[in-house]
């Protein structure tokens, strides 16, 4: 029987899995999921591990590259540049954003101010020194005391930048979109 879980949930999942062992490739990491109860998409499986920060790094014993997760609050990404997914989820989520003193208040669709300030606290950037969400607004929190207003600007810049981007192609469908190395 299958189990439809929250992403929560299904992200705490997946922590499990790549932390007991060794993963190898989506693939067998939608294997395990459906062992365990809970059945995947490939789509959801890789924006899920986008989402985790999850990175494939080989073994310093010549084994095969495999799923890590990141330490525990750290970065996800380098912080001197803002990742394509920021990017994107700016232009899909912020309708508005303004500054004052070192806060930038920017406002979302219902519901979706607290996913935008995850996504900007894990990225780490630079200038950020937090946020605070509600439903449909955040703070974010500028580490210089008169920095609220460029946030609020190179917030806005970023959305719109990823918006007039041309959309990447969509989606792999195949589950086994990971090269998969096998010995000679």
């Amino acid at each position: 029987m299958t189990t439809a879980l929250t992403r929560s949930a299904r992200h705490a999942r997946i922590a499990e899995l790549i932390t007991a062992g060794p993963v190898t490739s989506q693939t067998q990491l939608a294997r395990l999921l459906a062992e365990s109860g809970v059945d995947v998409t490939q789509a959801t499986l890789s924006r899920d591990l986008e989402e985790l920060g999850a990175v494939k790094m080989r073994g310093s014993d010549g084994a095969p590259a495999s799923y890590v997760l990141p330490p525990e609050n750290a970065p996800l990404r380098p912080a001197q540049s803002a990742p394509a997914r920021l990017t994107r989820l700016l232009a899909e989520l912020l309708t508005s954003a303004e500054g004052s003193a070192n806060l930038a208040v920017v406002r979302t669709p219902p519901g979706a101010a607290q996913f935008l300030a995850s996504a900007l606290d894990k990225v780490g950037l630079p200038d950020v020194l937090g946020t605070i969400a509600g439903d449909d607004t955040l703070m974010v929190v500028s580490r210089a005391p008169d920095g609220g207003p460029a946030l609020a600007d190179r917030l806005r810049a970023l959305a719109e930048r990823a918006a007039a981007a041309p959309a990447p192609p969509g989606p792999d469908t195949d589950l086994d979109d990971d090269v998969e190395e096998s010995a000679p």
